[in-house]
């Protein structure tokens, strides 16, 4: 529970929490921020990590680092991450859907992002980067249904630049409106609804379908 209230905290205040890390850290931050991109795309357990808000506040706070060098990280470790995320679910997605006791891959996560995957195709992979939890998984999915490697790696490739792009320039270009610095954990509550809108509406769908 402990561990939920904070990171709920990091999410909300991440600004602050961001500008912490580059003070503290120095030039360790840049590997900071790289293992957090590729941990929410890459291992199927963290899809609670910020994906979006982070992308948008670092963006925000371009000025107190080399952006365009966390910028370069950041690609990398989204598409290195999905590479990753895909293999582990070529080679042993199926011991882990099976094993019961492990509850962070919920059947209901895998199930909302195979018919995502279905209704979507190829364009899945670029079009989950821009949803939370269904980013994480889409990948690992990908991965178990044994979808070609090099088509996987292109649209991997695709996603990945467009998403770390979009709410980078995003939080770059609206971030410094002094409207948006005075209320900016509302901008960011605001991020996290409209991005996770478009599953919770799935999901309820679903559900209404199956009664």
């Amino acid at each position: 529970m402990e561990i939920l209230t904070q990171l709920i905290d990091f999410v909300l205040h991440i600004d602050k929490h961001l500008a912490e890390i580059i003070k503290n850290y120095g030039t360790w931050t840049y590997l900071i921020l790289f293992m957090i991109i590729f941990c929410e795309t890459g291992l199927v357990v963290t899809p609670f990590l910020p994906g979006d808000s982070f992308l948008f506040a670092l963006g925000a706070l371009g000025d107190s680092l080399n952006l365009k060098l966390a910028y370069i990280l950041l690609v990398v470790a989204a598409i290195l991450g999905n590479t990753t995320n895909y293999l582990i679910g070529k080679f042993i997605g199926d011991k882990i859907i099976s094993f019961k006791k492990f509850r962070l891959v919920k059947p209901e996560h895998l199930e909302k992002t195979h018919a995502f995957y279905e209704k979507h195709g190829g364009k899945a992979i670029i079009l989950s980067r821009f949803f939370p939890i269904i980013r994480t998984f889409a990948p690992f999915v990908a991965g178990v249904g044994k979808m070609n490697f090099v088509k996987f790696s292109i649209f991997n490739m695709i996603g990945g630049v467009s998403w770390i792009t979009s709410f980078i320039l995003m939080g770059v270009f609206f971030g410094k409106i002094p409207a948006v610095k005075e209320n900016f954990t509302f901008v960011i509550v605001g991020i996290v609804v409209v991005t996770f809108l478009p599953a919770a509406i799935t999901f309820i769908k679903s559900r209404t379908s199956k009664k």
